[in-house]
């Protein structure tokens, strides 16, 4: 994660942003008299609340593991090719 003052950020609000959406990377902002702060894009701060969501569920984590240990062993299901052709929407 790149980190910039606040003034630095200030003075160039609109490239640093653009550039924190671009690569898909917060920026930390650093404030001499407070806490700092951090921009993210939208989607990215969506992608990490359901990333953190998956990972506090055990649940989910647990049907998880039993998929991987499925297709590793290739024991996993396989749709044919009418079924594939419908879920990739061919």
């Amino acid at each position: 994660m790149d980190t910039v003052s606040v003034n630095k950020f200030r003075e160039n609000l609109k490239k640093l942003v653009e550039q924190s959406l671009g690569k898909h990377e917060p920026l930390r902002v650093t404030r001499r008299a407070g806490e700092d702060f951090v921009v993210i894009g939208a989607e990215d701060w969506e992608r990490e609340q359901e990333t953190l969501y998956i990972l506090q569920n055990s649940e989910l984590m647990q049907q998880l593991a039993e998929s991987l240990k499925t297709h590793s062993e290739g024991k996993g299901y396989t749709p044919g090719k009418e079924q594939m052709d419908e879920i990739t929407g061919i």
